[in-house]
């Protein structure tokens, strides 16, 4: 019998060993003994699985990779020390000179850096699509080159959402990978693989962990699929710690109760900053008058953890107002039980320029909040004393 989502995230657990431990420990262990020559010989011919040395795998970052999969409905998954490694590995994987990456224009910084200034190094070219274009433009920009469509969703910070089953439908007709980000919504919010993604990447650095305590990320896939990315990190060592594994494992054992409180918040701060005069504009999937509020119920359980308004008086207001913010954290960070605010066109997207930034829709004024899980009365009154003040300095 299927197990539901929270039973899974609780015990799914490693083999106990001779110590029968009811919690898994921590394997902090560089390498493991091999039985006699012909396992030795076996493991590293990949006849038989097991673990040879941490930099492959480890009991612990093992047992956060087969939850993760459970939870997102995919075959296998490599853990990794960020999420960066994670969003590079899981398309250079894949790529060769010559080839050719079809994108959503809406992408976090650093994966807009891998894109423009990596890829290139090596011959690998990509095309943007706006997050708001019809599939048939989309299919227009892949070239026969094409290997591989990339996109978030919902996007950072726009909070922009892509219709994930037509691009899995337009990636099965063209033979493409599907590769989502699935950074933002968590697997309790949305799976990917539902709607036909061949790799879902994290970023397990935000919510999957969720008390900013480490850095960490996964790519999750079939076993075909995620053979090619585990050939990739076993030899390049991007390895997750095991100590961060079993962190992370841990922390997967409520994500689902923390997901729910975080949207709720989340939802309940959206609506309240509509109602407020000195806000152009909110952005919340799960809010009525964002544009994709029947694509965000239709491929989303609930609307997430992330916020983003627009305050009049634009670049001065708002580094104005996170200057006096009292309670909530301004921080490189998202995801944490502590609400946090950051200003996008400043920090995570000031490497793009002003034309990139407009066209994904980062304005000056743009507001990102990760709502934690405080009290929703105290985050309000600290987001709105900043308002205020903000508008006096």
């Amino acid at each position: 019998m299927d197990k539901h989502f929270e039973t899974q995230a609780i015990r799914i657990q490693s083999e106990k060993s001779t110590h029968r431990e009811h919690s898994t420990p921590i394997y902090a262990t560089s390498s493991f003994v091999f039985e006699d020559a012909e396992q030795a010989r076996a493991l590293f011919a990949d006849e038989i699985e097991g673990n040879i040395y941490t930099r492959f795998s480890n009991p612990n970052n093992n047992e956060f990779i087969e939850k993760l999969c459970a939870l997102e409905g995919t075959e296998d998954g490599v853990a990794t020390a960020s999420g960066m490694a994670a969003m590079f590995i899981s398309m250079a994987a894949f790529l060769k000179s010559g080839d050719h990456v079809l994108a959503s224009r809406a992408l976090f910084g650093s994966t807009h850096q891998i894109l423009t200034n990596l890829f290139p190094r090596w011959g690998i070219t990509h095309t943007y699509v706006d997050i708001h274009e019809p599939l048939d433009v989309w299919e227009r920009h892949i070239q026969p080159s094409t290997k591989l469509i990339f996109v978030e969703t919902p996007s950072n910070p726009g909070l922009d959402l892509i219709d994930l089953a037509a691009l899995g439908a337009l990636a099965k007709k063209h033979d493409l990978i599907f590769n989502v980000d699935n950074c933002f919504a968590t697997p309790y919010l949305q799976n990917p693989a539902q709607f036909g993604a061949h790799i879902i990447t994290h970023s397990a650095t935000k919510f999957i962990d969720g008390q900013g305590r480490v850095i960490a990320g996964a790519v999750l896939g079939s076993k075909e699929l995620i053979k090619e990315v585990r050939f990739l990190a076993r030899h390049t060592g991007p390895a997750l710690s095991p100590f961060n594994g079993w962190m992370l494992s841990k922390s997967l054992e409520t994500l689902a109760v923390r997901m729910e409180k975080h949207c709720q918040n989340a939802l309940e701060l959206a609506t309240f900053l509509e109602s407020q005069p000195a806000v152009k504009s909110v952005k919340y999937p799960f809010l009525p008058s964002h544009p994709q509020h029947e694509l965000a119920k239709k491929q989303m359980r609930l609307g997430g953890g992330l916020v983003t308004f627009d305050l009049k008086g634009d670049l001065d207001r708002g580094r104005n107002f996170l200057n006096a913010l009292k309670m909530l954290s301004f921080t490189a960070n998202l995801g944490d039980t502590r609400s946090i605010a950051s200003h996008p066109a400043s920090t995570t997207h000031s490497k793009l320029t002003d034309e990139e930034r407009a066209a994904v829709g980062i304005t000056p004024g743009l507001i990102r909040i990760s709502v934690g899980l405080e009290h929703i009365e105290d985050i309000k009154a600290d987001v709105l004393q900043a308002m205020e003040s903000s508008k006096d300095s």
